[in-house]
């Protein structure tokens, strides 16, 4: 009898460590199924731990056994859930290799990508990346409660808007083009952390004809993010095919995508004096151990905003009320700023998503989170101006790192 309690305390114990994390990372549609079932678990648990094993040496012995078979439970079930892998499909390469295509030229629109509903293959990829780089990241067992934040937040804002909104920047761009007589470059989206991968946007590309690809990289800055989907693209050999391959770069050095920023601003300020206005860039951020390996990400997302300030200093803002803070890893963060800008006595607050090219979860939830955190007057308006997204300012940034591939 003694054989069989010690029996089920092992296998409680294991499912409930695997519940555990089946409970956090699981679509929302069955998240309830799995609290329910982890609850149960632990209920007839407690009830064996109780009436089984009586009380003294005995009792502290078997939960000890629990909690070590638990976490046995957790850690099998978390290392099984980080090895799932990328399905994304590629489609194949059918065009003869020396095949000088049509003539044309194609645009593949890559961007970072985030699903529209929970979906956490995206980490899961960022995981494994920086496990084999050896870069330190969340630890393995935190990364179900990692996950989890990221679950809540999708439930919290319904959908993430970002496919969706490069999509209508895809629309506008090639309207751009069209307006100006260009009427055979063709365009393709393409995600590093959504459907479709890069690669298959160039396959298709090539499938078409295409002689010339243009990959048009709509991100702030050079990072891990475009070196990876570089690699995937440039992995395919697309010179092999008759076509010439061409990267735009990142826009961290576009000075029109910097005076946006202060066009938005402006349509925003109504009638308040520039001088009474605090404008906070927010900027994404990684953690000191990733800017060894890439620098440019924080050196570039810095330079970027700091132009942008000064730009709106010489528009008529006040220095004092001008100001960066990240969204995670680096100091400052937001509330921090928007507590000195009342301090100052502003009278309204502008901040935006600086480094994020279109509406996300960063932009849409964990940015927002954190400004509203400030410790200030609910009559002080702070005023979310988010992400790039559609903007024209926006459109004709890319294009200029386009047309300079392209002449």
């Amino acid at each position: 009898m003694i054989f069989f309690r010690w029996l089920l305390l092992v296998i409680f114990s294991f499912a409930l460590g695997v519940l555990v994390v089946e409970y956090m990372t699981v679509h929302p549609i069955k998240m309830s199924l799995f609290l329910f079932l982890s609850l149960l678990i632990a209920f007839f648990l407690i009830v064996l731990l109780a009436r089984g094993f009586g009380f003294g040496s005995l009792l502290l012995v078997a939960v000890i056994v629990s909690l070590t078979v638990f976490l046995a439970g957790y850690t099998v079930r978390t290392k099984t859930f980080l090895s799932r892998e990328d399905s994304r499909p590629v489609p194949e390469l059918t065009r003869v290799k020396g095949d000088p295509g049509n003539g044309h030229t194609a645009v593949v629109y890559f961007t970072h990508g985030e699903p529209e509903t929970y979906d956490p293959i995206g980490w899961i990829n960022q995981f494994n990346e920086f496990d084999e780089q050896g870069i330190p990241f969340v630890p393995l067992l935190a990364r179900p409660f990692f996950v989890f934040q990221l679950r809540n937040a999708y439930l919290k804002v319904g959908a993430s808007h970002h496919r969706q909104m490069h999509k209508q920047m895809v629309k506008s761009l090639e309207k751009v083009f069209r307006q100006e007589g260009d009427t055979t470059t063709q365009f393709y989206l393409s995600f590093l952390d959504d459907e479709p991968r890069p690669d298959a946007a160039v396959i298709q590309a090539l499938n078409e004809g295409a002689s010339r690809i243009v990959v048009s990289e709509v991100f702030l800055t050079i990072s891990n993010h475009t070196a990876e989907g570089e690699e995937l693209v440039e992995n395919l050999g697309v010179e092999d095919y008759g076509a010439t391959l061409h990267f735009t770069g990142p826009l961290w050095d576009s000075e029109t995508l910097q005076s946006m920023f202060i066009r938005r601003a402006n349509e925003h300020i109504g009638e308040t004096n520039k001088s009474k206005v605090g404008v906070l860039l927010v900027g994404h951020g990684q953690p000191d151990e990733w800017d060894v390996e890439w620098p440019t990400e924080t050196e570039q997302e810095i330079g970027f905003r700091e132009q942008v300030l000064k730009l709106f200093e010489e528009d008529g803002y006040q220095l004092v009320n001008l100001s960066l803070a990240w969204m995670s890893f680096k100091e400052p963060k937001p509330a921090v700023k928007v507590e000195e800008f009342a301090n100052n006595g502003v009278e309204k607050v502008l901040f935006f998503s600086a480094a994020i090219s279109a509406d996300s979860i960063h932009s849409q939830f964990d940015i927002p989170e954190l400004v509203y955190e400030a410790n200030v007057s609910e009559d002080l308006p702070v005023l979310n101006l988010g992400a790039w997204n559609d903007d024209p300012t926006v459109i004709k940034a890319i294009k200029e790192k386009i047309d300079a591939q392209m002449h």
